[in-house]
């Protein structure tokens, strides 16, 4: 993973684009400005994830645009729309919410996965739809984020998810207990390097050979791209993602100890989003003779 990090900072630095789709995201980004710019006129992006998000967030800083932001619809969302708005222009709402019910009961609730995978087969593109959260207060009712100009497609054909009938309306805010965002607990931890396989040994409580197989098998990503190397050095506020076992982010990096290890504090991500996950990777491996077909191996 191309890094162009001072090894001896804290935070990692700029990461440029990776592939031809971050390329022209970046490309599309300054032409919205520049569009929107001359024009006066407020220009939008579809839903964009972290890593596309510090990408875009580059190309309007390049192309010399300082009249943007980023919305999800909710302070905290994850997913969020590049909104760039001139000074003086109208602005538009970019983002609606749709409430989402079914009435099944039990074992058969549809998931987060059975949601945006019946809304993804509706035809839509993954940058119509932003967050998608259930209601902590009722398990049958989730909340879903999407662009404003898909709210009444979404309501009129939205009708099923997994094997369960669901009815949709739209909304005009979101619950406040849905903005409290998930409960976390801070850990702390002390590491021989910050290299990638000793905080993450220390983050999952296995070893560092351990740590380094599930690296080696492409089972982890930072900052949603790929980990490439074991000895890869870690920064504050990275996002490690390990493929059917959770989600942890590095808080901060402390000073060192008499022992000469360094001292690190994360957040693990707390039970109810590592089940999604773990529900997930159980569907995957269903059909699969209880392994999963992305990692071949156990979770």
């Amino acid at each position: 993973m191309a890094s162009s990090s001072d090894p001896a900072a804290k935070t990692r630095g700029y990461i440029p684009p990776q592939n031809d789709g971050e390329s022209r995201l970046m490309k599309r980004a300054e032409e919205l400005c520049r569009v929107a710019e001359s024009r006066g006129i407020p220009r939008y992006t579809g839903f964009l994830s972290d890593r596309e998000q510090m990408l875009a967030e580059a190309a309007c800083h390049k192309a010399g645009c300082e009249s943007f932001r980023f919305w999800g619809g909710f302070e905290g969302a994850e997913r969020q729309v590049l909104c760039i708005e001139p000074p003086d222009a109208w602005q538009e709402e970019p983002t609606a919410y749709l409430r989402m019910q079914t009435y099944d009961s039990g074992a058969k609730l549809p998931t987060h996965r059975d949601y945006l995978g019946s809304l993804l087969g509706l035809g839509l593109d993954r940058a119509c739809i932003g967050d998608l959260l259930q209601d902590p207060d009722d398990a049958a009712v989730f909340y879903a984020v999407v662009l404003a100009d898909k709210a009444e497609f979404i309501t009129v054909n939205f009708t099923s998810a997994g094997h369960s009938p669901v009815h949709v309306e739209t909304c005009t805010e979101l619950p406040p207990r849905l903005l409290t965002g998930p409960e976390r607990e801070l850990h702390e931890a002390t590491v021989s390097a910050l290299r990638a396989d000793a905080v993450l040994a220390a983050m999952m409580h296995t070893s560092r050979t351990k740590a380094a197989e599930y690296i080696a098998a492409g089972r982890v990503e930072v900052n949603h791209l790929p980990l490439r190397a074991a000895h890869e050095a870690m920064y504050e506020a990275d996002i490690i993602t390990v493929r059917c076992v959770g989600l942890f982010r590095l808080a901060e990096i402390g000073g060192k100890s008499k022992k000469d290890r360094q001292f690190i504090s994360f957040y693990q991500y707390c039970d109810k989003e590592s089940r999604t996950l773990r529900i997930k990777c159980r569907t995957l491996k269903s059909g699969n003779n209880g392994l999963c077909p992305q990692t071949g191996g156990k979770p």
